[in-house]
């Protein structure tokens, strides 16, 4: 930083009118650089978006595919269905244009957001997500349907490609219509131009489940239902907001659910937290953001979770009885920017029956001036460990969290060999998936080719088949080869080297710092929006299509989706490791009519809910079989069933010695196994 600040002082002295572009490391020395018109600084994105992975799935690839150009056109031969979508899907970026002078929106000034947003979506597939007024430097993400569209507004809008680049057909527009009125033709009718998200496709297309009672607070089914067999109708979305018909209009108002009088259960629990702007912040030029705070701070000896004080006897997670599941950072030091991390946790519009504790497992104490930070938010704790002592990481409770970020260690980021800089840390990060099977884990690498050695497999032929694909997206110039590379897809996996291209493409839209910065919640502008996830489950069904949940969201609630994450459900076990076998073993099973019951290695699974697995994948054999080597096959179905099952008993062996191990040493440190 000290040698880019310098440089950047130098070109500010001999040209000073030149347009400078920063990127620099630590978020403390920014306020030196604070006169160049662009800077991103990688800690403070990088430990945001690690953050949102917890709470929103793959928000790290969903920002990375964003800001990566990119036509769509990656693995548009692969015969998998999901990569083909993935990959079209990729194209996505952000545009803008002026209101009244573009055919998306110009009919839509004097109408709602809202409104706007929903029919761009449903007449062209693009995806309004904010504005900018004329005369403000400030962009708004999804205002809401209180804001009114004027003709001098900037519009910004998610799609495959920029409007001025398009081409309109109304003939082909016309019989499209023609053919929705008539009836659903399920995904395969829908223009390329609605999938609209660099996450999923569009169109869900499941079958329709009939009436029944949902459980979201935001996709309830219509309390007029009609006819059994009929789909549920969705109110429409108002050209004006109309108050008595949305449930949450104003993005300024209180979004918990649970902000009125404290029930005696949360007053014993501590759950009445104030709401302001933290108190201190560690470093220069960090945004205020509004945030769930403590009346008092917490003395610095509450906050070490191992070590009882005079305030409480606690030395491990179990004991503080927590309700919702942690939240563990390891990471090498308490640097500035882990500040990060804990803010859009906290922020103020996170319900607070959900906020979910932080352990932080530092390999170094943290100083004085980053506890004055922390000890404001509530259910923040440190411990001084490291993620491969074993005796640590049961102590910090990690048999109790619900996800684990593993931060890239500063020390390694310089190796003597090219690309060994991550080689501790993958080890590492592969000890964890054995011993906690069902923990899920987002890694930071130094390079990014390394994913391919997270969770890896020796004999795993799908990835074989992935590793191949890369290599021919490489060889056709793609910038995005490692998209395929299922950690990635997952967004288990996260380099900052891929947030280059987010400066890249400010020079040529110099709002993408900006618009990302409001995703990530590191800034916030009053009467914008925030990035969110919701669940779909089985009593959603009756949506049917990416579209009616538009609509749905819309008209009920004034949210805009973005993005699909989609899982797979696997219905075998999940809880034993996965028997690699080559794919000719497994077409002679096949012919055979035999079952074998291969499982998962936890496949970053994050609960026992089958949907939250996003690695659970059906294996496409054929396809795999066309792109890996063949191997010999066995001289008979017999030998080949003998070694099945003496990989099944080595397997189970195995994880029965893990459990073992892992169990002895929660015992000896007084800690109960029950939980694991």
């Amino acid at each position: 930083d000290h040698q880019t600040i310098l440089r950047a002082w130098a070109v500010k002295d001999f040209a000073p009118n030149c347009p400078l572009y920063v990127q620099i490391l630590k978020p403390e020395n920014k306020f030196h650089i604070k006169f160049a018109d662009h800077v991103v600084c990688e800690e403070e994105f990088k430990y945001a978006m690690l953050a949102l992975n917890c709470i929103c799935p793959a928000t790290s690839t969903l920002i990375t595919l964003l800001v990566h150009t990119s036509r769509g056109q990656e693995s548009q031969q692969s015969p998998e269905q999901w990569q083909k979508m993935y990959g079209r899907c990729s194209g996505n970026e952000v545009y803008h244009i002026n209101l009244e002078e573009s055919t998306f929106f110009a009919e839509y000034e004097g109408k709602s957001f809202t409104y706007a947003s929903f029919h761009a979506h449903k007449k062209f597939g693009v995806c309004l997500i904010g504005v900018r007024k004329e005369d403000n430097k400030n962009i708004l993400l999804n205002p809401g349907p209180r804001y009114i569209m004027s003709s001098t507004d900037i519009c910004f809008y998610i799609n495959i490609t920029k409007e001025e680049n398009s081409a309109f057909k109304k003939q082909e527009k016309h019989r499209k219509k023609q053919e929705s009125k008539l009836s659903y033709h399920g995904a395969s009718r829908l223009p390329v131009h609605s999938i609209i998200a660099s996450m999923g496709t569009v169109a869900i297309d499941l079958q329709d489940t009939g009436c029944q009672t949902s459980s979201g607070p935001t996709l309830a089914l219509p309390s007029e239902g009609g006819k059994e067999g009929r789909r549920p109708s969705i109110a429409p979305v108002l050209e004006v907001a109309d108050s008595s018909s949305l449930q949450t209009c104003d993005l300024l108002s209180d979004q918990s659910e649970d902000e009125t009088t404290p029930s005696d259960d949360e007053v014993s629990a501590g759950l009445e937290y104030a709401k302001g702007y933290p108190p201190y912040s560690p470093y220069i030029g960090s945004s205020p953001t509004f945030c769930h705070l403590l009346h008092e701070k917490v003395p610095f000896c509450c906050l070490r979770l191992d070590k009882g004080c005079q305030h409480n006897y606690y030395e491990d997670a179990k004991a503080y009885g927590f309700k919702n599941k942690l939240i563990i950072v390891a990471a090498e030091t308490a640097g500035n920017g882990l500040y990060n991390f804990i803010v859009p946790l906290r922020a103020y519009y996170r319900p607070k029956k959900e906020l979910n504790p932080i352990v932080l497992l530092l390999d170094n104490p943290p100083d004085m001036h980053f506890l004055d930070a922390i000890c404001w938010f509530p259910m923040v704790y440190y411990m001084v460990g490291s993620i491969d002592n074993l005796d640590d990481l049961l102590r910090c409770g990690v048999t109790f969290a619900a996800n684990m970020v593993v931060v890239d260690k500063e020390s390694t980021m310089s190796a003597e060999e090219d690309y060994m800089a991550d080689a501790k840390t993958i080890v590492n990060v592969q000890t964890l998936f054995r011993l906690f099977s069902s923990l899920s884990i987002i890694t930071e690498l130094t390079h990014p080719a390394n994913m391919r050695f997270m969770q890896f497999r020796a004999k795993d032929c799908y990835s074989l088949a992935l590793s191949k694909l890369e290599k021919k997206e490489r060889e056709k110039g793609s910038n995005l080869a490692f998209m395929f590379r299922l950690p990635f897809a997952a967004g288990r996996v996260f380099s900052i080297s891929m947030l280059d291209t987010l400066l890249y493409q400010s020079f040529v839209k110099d709002y993408m710092i900006s618009i990302t910065r409001l995703l990530l919640g590191l800034d916030t502008t009053p009467g914008s929006g925030f990035l969110c996830s919701m669940k779909i489950t089985e009593e959603d069904l009756w949506i049917r299509t990416y579209a009616r949940l538009y609509q749905k969201l819309c008209s009920s609630t004034g949210d805009i989706p973005i993005g699909v994450y989609r899982t797979e459900s696997q219905k075998l076990t999940t809880s034993e490791s996965q028997i690699s076998i080559s794919v000719e073993e497994w077409e002679d099973t096949k012919d055979s009519k035999e079952q074998i019951s291969y499982r998962s290695n936890h496949r970053n699974s994050t609960s026992s809910d089958q949907s939250d697995h996003p690695l659970l994948r059906r294996k496409s054999m054929q396809w795999a079989r066309r792109l890996s080597r063949r191997v010999p096959r066995h001289s008979g179905k017999t030998a080949e069933k003998i070694n099945q099952q003496r990989m099944n008993l080595f397997r189970r062996s195995e994880r029965q010695e893990l459990a073992e191990l892992v169990k002895n040493r929660m015992k000896h440190l007084g800690l109960s196994p029950a939980g694991y």
